[in-house]
């Protein structure tokens, strides 16, 4: 198996396993210049589930699960199973490609915009059968802290930049602040 030659500091996270989670333990999660291998597809910002992952690339399955929040912390939209089931004032917009693409590495992939801003929420992308990269995002966790990813580094509010590390998470979520 090809593993990603990335620089950056090492950690193992050892949190405990929140129940009904959907994804195989299994999934490696990019985000930014990030690896989180062995996760269970949750991400946890500021202790709270906010981004549930799916997959299955044999039937094209790619599902995104995603609290979203203003600045405030107030809850403005809701992403379930990549449909929009909150979306105060029809804010966000879902484009969902679950056909692969003309290259093998290209694989369904979910992108989340806000009309009012025109910027990307949230772009997600399978890359592989048990592979997930987070590519470009930026969004609000529910204490009203931004988080803001970028192909090379994901950042917490001011204080936390994650710039590639490689985390084993031992099957539990990835925590982010």
């Amino acid at each position: 198996m090809d593993e990603p030659s990335v620089s950056g500091k090492t950690s193992s996270s050892s949190h405990a396993v929140s129940g009904g989670i959907l994804a195989k333990s299994s999934l490696e999660l990019g985000i930014g210049s990030n690896l989180f291998r062995n996760s269970n597809g949750v991400v946890r910002i500021h202790g709270k589930e906010q981004l549930v992952i799916e997959t299955n690339r044999e039937q094209g399955v790619f599902l995104i699960t995603l609290d979203l929040y203003d600045e405030y912390g107030g809850r403005i939209a809701h992403l379930r199973r990549n449909a929009l089931t909150l979306n105060k004032d029809n804010r966000f917009a879902v484009e969902v490609h679950l056909e692969p693409g003309p290259s093998s590495a290209e694989g369904p992939s979910v992108r989340v915009t806000d009309l009012q801003t025109g910027g990307i929420v949230l772009a997600a992308a399978m890359t592989a059968a048990h592979k997930v990269s987070l590519l470009h995002g930026k969004l609000y966790s529910h204490r009203g802290i931004q988080v803001e990813i970028t192909p090379n580094y994901c950042r917490i509010g001011s204080g936390t930049t994650l710039f590639g590390d490689i985390v084993e998470t031992r099957g539990g979520p990835v925590i982010l602040g």
